[in-house]
């Protein structure tokens, strides 16, 4: 018996998502659970180093819980139960993607993979620039920005503010109105505020409340771009690990 919370499943795979900065995460594809009033398929299994340490293998059972009731994990092996035919999982050398390098920075847990042109990353910084909290660009959803970086369209965010009508009403499932729709979005968020967009653009270790710390601090783009690491380590909350990721993203 276990909580109404957890459930036992089985990891028919482990495959690894490519994140807006590279990061490569493992996810367990489950055999589908029901879990708490919907159906669980799949659950992160955050990097190489936990899947080790809860000695996680493919064709395992496991427990899992919706975390916090949103997101689903995996809590352990039920080892009792292995067969012998489990499978080792091994982080990929190469991104699943683009088939880049991939490196583990000394001290992570994370594996990245080294091309900022990957579709995966490109794809996954348009969304979160698009996001509520960045420019909130209505109609720009998952399936229009796996096109638009599909088709060659875009290769950044910048580019999104170049599309044409015609450009985006031949896309699967756009027509006029709706191309229109989503050109008029595109311009709105030229108004948005200058924190939103130092949020949107996606630098490590900034958040929300980071970027209205740096607008209040910088009156631009190009001026927080010019900025030097010890200037910036010197604003109350940007520590230097944060003050070294601006300067790098730059």
């Amino acid at each position: 018996k276990f909580p109404a919370r957890q459930a036992v499943s089985v990891i028919e795979d482990i495959i690894v998502q490519v994140g807006r900065t590279g990061a490569l995460t493992p996810v367990a594809v489950l055999s589908p659970t029901p879990l708490s009033g919907i159906t669980i398929t799949r659950a992160t299994l955050h990097n190489e180093d936990e899947v080790k340490r809860k000695d996680i293998r493919i064709g395992d059972k496991v427990l899992i819980e919706r975390a916090g009731d949103v997101i689903p994990a995996v809590v352990k092996v039920i080892k009792e139960q292995r067969t012998g035919q489990e499978r080792i999982f091994t982080m990929p050398t190469k991104c699943p993607v683009c088939n880049s390098d991939v490196v583990k920075p000394e001290g992570e847990a994370v594996t990245r993979c080294i091309n900022s042109a990957c579709p995966a990353q490109v794809k996954e910084h348009i969304r979160h620039f698009a996001s509520r909290n960045a420019m909130d660009i209505d109609g720009l959803g998952e399936s229009i920005i796996d096109q638009l970086v599909d088709k060659g369209l875009v290769k950044n965010a910048a580019d999104l503010y170049f599309l044409e009508h015609d450009q985006i009403a031949n896309l699967d499932r756009m027509g006029n109105k709706s191309a229109q729709n989503l050109i008029n979005a595109i311009s709105e968020s030229k108004n948005r505020s200058l924190a939103r967009l130092i949020f949107a653009l996606g630098i490590r270790h900034i958040g929300v409340r980071a970027a209205e710390i740096l607008s209040e601090h910088y009156n631009s783009i190009s001026a927080l771009a010019s900025a030097k690491a010890e200037e910036l380590e010197n604003i109350y909350e940007i520590g230097p690990k944060v003050a070294q990721s601006i300067v790098q993203f730059f």
